[in-house]
């Protein structure tokens, strides 16, 4: 893989306020910026260098990571010298994920459904947009991976998508985080804490859908579950060396203890 023209972006489908307190558990260096209706998260470093995983590995760990801090989905972006490719996860649903070689073709042996579940999470038209996006993996001797992610890229515009200048697929992470830090109302993601990111995190999260599972038996059963879940996802993402899958099993874990304690401080009200 080429150090140089590796790159990714994760896509929230949430304004930045939102976004904000889901990115922080992620414990990277962040540049967060708004896309129109949705936001931009772009590293500041690159971890995927020096066997800390792919860019694909990395940026499909964090996008799990964040979803499953939130009500809304996240779609992650990468590319590298002879592959690109997109991973979208929501919540603790099944991931979809699909791949392109440097030629455009498919690559990997991609989810055949990942397109029409694309589509109908991110509230596409079912037929039209999904007839396009199923265009993108049939053969195209003009289309190359970048030119495949842009085509995504350019459908989301119709749930609100608008990409800030400079951010798009085939750029170096470099030019990336440059054109990030210079992008309309963006800010640098500061971590402060797991229990600030986890209080800060829940207190939105109350007055949204998922009010009624941060007290009484249905937090409480959730915040079990997540802990059950979190621990032996931590000691796999350890043994792999897997950092995006590692912040996705601490949150889980954080996440879980926080949900208790949240609960349990709340009753003491």
């Amino acid at each position: 893989m080429s150090q140089t023209t590796a790159g990714g972006l994760l896509l929230c489908r949430a304004e930045p306020a939102a976004a904000r307190p889901a990115a922080h558990i992620l414990r990277e260096r962040l540049l967060l910026a708004p896309a129109g209706e949705w936001s931009v998260l772009v590293p500041e470093g690159k971890p995927w260098v020096g066997g800390e995983g792919t860019v694909a590995e990395v940026l499909a760990g964090w996008g799990s990571a964040v979803a499953l801090s939130s009500n809304w989905p996240v779609l992650s972006l990468w590319w590298e010298a002879d592959r690109t490719g997109f991973v979208l996860s929501s919540g603790f649903r099944r991931s979809a994920a699909y791949e392109w070689d440097a030629a455009g073709r498919p690559h990997g042996g991609p989810d055949p459904g990942a397109m029409r579940v694309l589509a109908a999470r991110l509230g596409l038209d079912p037929v039209l947009d999904l007839e396009e996006l199923e265009r993108l993996t049939r053969p195209d001797e003009a289309a190359d991976g970048d030119s495949r992610l842009l085509g995504v890229i350019a459908l989301l515009a119709r749930a609100g998508l608008a990409l800030p200048a400079g951010l798009a697929p085939g750029e170096p992470a470099d030019r990336l985080r440059e054109a990030a830090r210079i992008a309309p109302g963006a800010e640098r993601v500061e971590w402060s804490g797991w229990r600030d990111t986890v209080r800060a995190e829940l207190a939105v999260a109350e007055d949204s859908p998922l009010g009624p599972w941060l007290r009484g038996p249905k937090a409480r059963l959730a915040g079990t579950a997540q802990l059950a879940a979190g621990a032996p996802l931590m000691l796999w993402a350890a043994r792999r060396r897997s950092p995006g899958w590692l912040a996705a099993g601490t949150l889980l874990v954080a996440h879980g203890a926080g949900a208790l304690a949240y609960d349990r401080a709340r009753r003491g009200e």
